[in-house]
């Protein structure tokens, strides 16, 4: 102790700490020099400005300390200290920090490079903890580690503290970050009138004129017409006045066009249903990646005007997940080997939910699924799967256009339509909306007494017994209003997939389509294709049966469209004699399981 030894001061200090790095170091070296014994002298400096919460791989590579100007002369950081002590010339004996806190936040990183550094022989001292040579080496250990645990406690702490407020914040539906593209932010006082009074403000989200109908004119195109995001940004660079691209932050990135990823983001984004969303990406940890929907933060009810429907929000999305790899439109493939394209390309799904692919055998177009191809080494993912399922086109053609024929644009379609209406069971359907406008009345009642409790609480003193019985009876019915919530969610998830009775304005849309007696099977590919994309045409194989559900979508706002696609495939085809109405066709077909070059099953 009495002898001169070398000392390496070891500092970290962060931006994040909303303090000053330049003040802090000083304060570190201070502090480190108080502490040492008078014959013990600093010869090298090694510090950090970084999170102490980083891997120890990735410390000591940022060069964040020279914004700040700090008077210390700087020999490295902790990785480059770390290499210097593992070097028979090293330039100093013992290290010495502030506490040990400072050398990393996380007890594995700080036991590490405890380790690296008693492997080369060269001791870590803290100032904040003795600093001897001799003694009870267990009680300085235990001294060191209830430490090493306080640091990583208090870091955690603040973080779940943090992150609690957070979250609150969202869920009363104040918002967070830039806003998206179609908002801005409407600032408001803070509700603390303490903070209010200091200036402090939060903000909610308003519309902005022409970006907020840009965002709805993309939902709508992706979800009336199924459209692609490199379509839909083709669109709105044609009009760039009317759909102005969005703005980066940083203005050197702007293209000053949309592309497919803003498009993308856009509908992926769900902000726009009037939800308040949090924790949709890993900022630190995972370098923005999307975390998992589960783990999203939402607000308990909308918060903003909403440019996108929630329905229509998690339809799209969902549609998206089906049609994952398959493109847009039915031109091409640009593989070179491409000769051909299918008419019912993306829509037709096999019983196993598996998107079917198109094939040809014999000449005639098929249509495949082979889950073996796309899970080869995990024969669980297709277990019971026959080894190749085959439909042929023609014959699916057949079934959907005699459909459409008869079902959308043939005489008798609102009879028709009304008859099955006549045998649907939605017994199901309707006890499930009468459960949830029985919750619904029960939250409306939980929340007008608990803002009946809030004003009473406000009004008494926060020690009185009457108050703190408020309180209680307050998180209880919170936790009865959680409860509630959860059970409605159930519903609509239970409801989600199925089959709803439509409605008397649902029904009209039919009246306003044209009467048209056209044989759709021989109509051009582009102009059925079109007609199926414009009414979102589904076909699923019933399991391992020889049938298919046939479903469509009428949309509301393009029944012109879908009424010009039909026309035009009436303008190349011959007309029937008889109205395809009137032929009163059963509505359930084969669709024709068969080995490629069978003969096609009558219907």
């Amino acid at each position: 102790m009495r002898d001169e030894v070398r000392v390496a001061f070891l500092g970290r200090t962060s931006t994040e700490d909303q303090q000053d790095p330049r003040q802090s170091l000083l304060r570190q070296v201070s502090n480190s020099k108080t502490a040492l014994p008078d014959s013990w002298v600093i010869v090298a400096h090694f510090y950090d400005v970084e999170s102490g919460r980083m891997e120890l791989s990735q410390r000591g590579r940022g060069e964040n300390y020279e914004r700040f100007d700090v008077p210390i002369a700087r020999d490295g950081g902790i990785s480059d200290l770390l290499a210097e002590a593992q070097h028979p010339g090293r330039r100093f004996d013992v290290v010495i920090c502030e506490s040990i806190s400072r050398v990393a936040r996380r007890a594995y990183e700080g036991l590490s490079v405890e380790r690296e550094l008693e492997r080369a022989e060269v001791p870590l001292f803290a100032s904040n903890e003795p600093i001897t040579l001799s003694g009870s080496r267990a009680q300085r250990v235990l001294q060191r580690r209830i430490n090493q645990s306080i640091a990583e406690y208090e870091v955690l702490n603040t973080l779940e503290q943090s992150w609690g407020g957070m979250c609150a914040h969202v869920r009363e539906g104040y918002n967070i970050g830039k806003p998206p593209y179609g908002y801005r932010a409407k600032v408001i006082p803070h509700p603390n009138p303490t903070k209010a009074d200091k200036g402090q403000t939060k903000s909610r989200l308003e519309p902005h004129d022409a970006e907020a109908t840009t965002v709805t004119q993309i939902a709508t195109w992706r979800y009336h017409e199924g459209l692609g995001f490199d379509t839909i940004a083709e669109r709105l660079n044609m009009d760039p006045d009317r759909f102005p691209p969005p703005q980066p932050t940083n203005s050197n990135r702007a293209r000053k066009a949309w592309g497919k990823t803003s498009v993308y983001e856009i509908v992926r984004n769900p902000k726009y249903t009037g939800y308040q969303v949090f924790n949709r990406r890993a900022s630190r940890s995972k370098r923005g990646k999307v975390n998992d929907p589960v783990k999203w933060v939402w607000s308990h009810e909308p918060t903003h005007e909403p440019l996108i429907p929630k329905w229509m929000f998690d339809e799209i999305n969902a549609r998206r997940r089906a049609r994952v790899g398959s493109r847009h439109d039915n031109a091409l493939n640009v593989h070179p080997q491409t000769r051909r394209t299918y008419v019912l390309r993306a829509m037709l799904f096999c019983g196993c939910g598996r998107r079917m692919t198109g094939t040809t055998r014999h000449t005639r177009p098929y249509y495949v699924c082979r889950p073996e191809h796309n899970n080869r080494g995990r024969p669980d993912k297709h277990a019971g799967h026959p080894k190749a399922v085959y439909l042929r086109e023609d014959t699916l053609l057949e079934a959907i256009t005699q459909f459409f024929a008869d079902r959308v644009f043939g005489d008798h379609r609102r009879e028709l339509l009304l008859a099955d209406l006549d045998g649907l069971d939605d017994s199901a359907t309707r006890q499930r909306q009468e459960e949830r406008e029985r919750l619904q009345r029960r939250l409306d009642d939980i929340e007008r007494r608990q803002k009946s409790i809030l004003r009473q609480a406000q009004d008494g003193d926060p020690d009185d017994p009457f108050t703190k019985g408020l309180r209680a009876t307050y998180n209880e019915m919170d936790a009865d209003r959680n409860s509630v919530l959860a059970s409605v969610a159930e519903l609509d998830a239970a409801g989600k997939d199925e089959t709803h009775r439509p409605s008397s304005e649902d029904i009209d849309l039919l009246n306003l389509l044209p009467y048209l007696r056209i044989n759709l099977a021989h109509a051009p590919e582009e102009y059925l294709r079109q007609l199926f994309e414009i009414t979102q045409l589904t076909v699923r194989l019933c399991g391992d049966s020889n049938e298919v559900i046939v479903s469509i979508t009428l949309p509301g706002d393009d029944l012109p469209q879908v009424a010009a696609a039909a026309e035009r495939t009436g303008d190349t085809v011959p007309s029937t004699t008889d109205s395809p109405g009137q032929q009163m066709l059963s509505t359930r077909d084969d669709a024709v399981r068969t080995s490629p070059g069978a003969p096609a099953l009558s219907r």
